[in-house]
Parts: structure tokens; C-alpha cells; sequence
């Protein structure tokens, strides 16, 4: 062979490279229309309360619910809220108030990321000196009761839609009603 010229075999490599990469193409789509298939497939088997062409529904399995629904289950179980308000413990109270501390300080008008606490239990609500509330909060009107805490809480965002607190909530009562009887203490 001589210098310059192409070697019989550079075409062939370059002929394989693009049957490869058809093989792979083709291999990825055919893939994805077995998983679209089987999307299908499931969705028909396990659809509850789908409706079909007639109007009539066309639950495959259908499922029983109980009529209470899931809060009744959970409200029968374990301590009522006062109860466990009764023998909340502050000093447990001060531990789970450190998820807090990022945001809010304990003394009268240290105002952070969010309002000062201090004597924030029955503080009529939006009206810590120098902290600009949202109007989801202002519009609340009345005072923070220990129930009040209880909900807002739980789930800031499900008792003031609107705030501007981005805390996800506590989900266990137990810390709720501890945070509560410690900030309860400070005064």
C-alpha cells in the first residue's frame, strides 16, 4: 500500500459503526414501547373506578374502604392532644426547640429569618414589634392559643396558606405539645 492512500478496511469499520449505532437505536425504542405496553396493560388490570366506553365503571379488583376513612383510625388511637399537653415535658421542649433556632430567637424583639418567641403563648398573632408578617398571618386575628401552636405546627402552610414560614411542620404530637410547654415557659 502506498503513502496517501485510504486503506480498504477504513470504510468497513465506518459501515459497522453506523449499523451499531442503528442496532442500539432501534433496540432502545423497542424497549420503551414494551414499557409503554406494559403501562397499558397494568393500567387496565388495576384501575379502580375507571370508567369504561359504556359508562360503567370497570374496577378489575375492586378495593373495600373503610367509610371512616383514615383519621378515624388515627384519632381513636393514643392520647388526645390535652392529655398529652398535661404531661408535655419543657425541658424535652428546649431540645426540639433547637429545629427552631435557625429561624427564631427566644428574646423580646431579637427578631431573625422569623418573629422573636418570647410570651409568643397567647400573643395576639401577627404582632411581634417589628417583624413584617405575612398576610396570611395578620388576617388570622385572635391570640396563640396552645391549640392554635398545635395546628400551625403541624403543617404551617396547611394553617395559614400563604405564610412565608417555609417549616415543613412536626409530625410527632409528642414534640409538639413539649415545644409548646417550653415556649410556654418563656416569658
Amino acid at each position: 500500500m502506498k503513502v496517501g492512500q485510504a486503506c480498504p478496511q477504513a470504510k468497513v469499520r465506518t459501515t459497522m459503526n453506523t449499523m451499531e449505532l442503528t442496532k442500539i437505536v432501534g433496540g432502545l425504542c423497542a424497549s420503551l414501547l414494551v414499557l409503554l405496553l406494559l403501562k397499558w396493560g397494568a393500567d387496565v388490570i388495576y384501575t379502580v373506578g375507571a370508567e369504561g366506553h359504556d359508562g360503567e365503571h370497570m374496577a378489575a379488583y375492586p378495593i373495600a374502604m373503610d367509610e371512616g376513612g383514615e383519621d378515624t383510625a388515627a384519632t381513636e388511637e393514643g392520647p388526645t392532644f390535652e392529655e398529652m399537653l398535661a404531661s408535655a415535658d419543657a425541658d424535652k421542649g428546649a431540645k426540639v426547640f433547637s429545629k427552631c433556632k435557625a429561624c427564631h430567637k427566644l428574646e423580646k424583639g431579637a427578631n431573625s429569618t422569623g418573629p422573636y418567641l418570647f410570651g409568643v403563648v397567647d400573643r395576639p398573632k401577627g404582632t411581634a414589634e417589628g417583624f413584617s408578617y405575612s398576610d396570611a398571618i395578620t388576617g388570622l386575628g385572635g391570640a396563640w392559643t396552645v391549640a392554635d401552636l398545635n395546628e400551625f405546627l403541624t403543617k404551617p402552610k396547611d394553617f395559614a396558606p400563604g405564610t412565608k414560614m417555609s417549616f415543613a411542620g412536626l409530625k410527632k404530637m409528642k414534640d409538639r405539645v413539649n415545644l409548646i410547654s417550653y415556649l410556654s415557659t418563656v416569658k
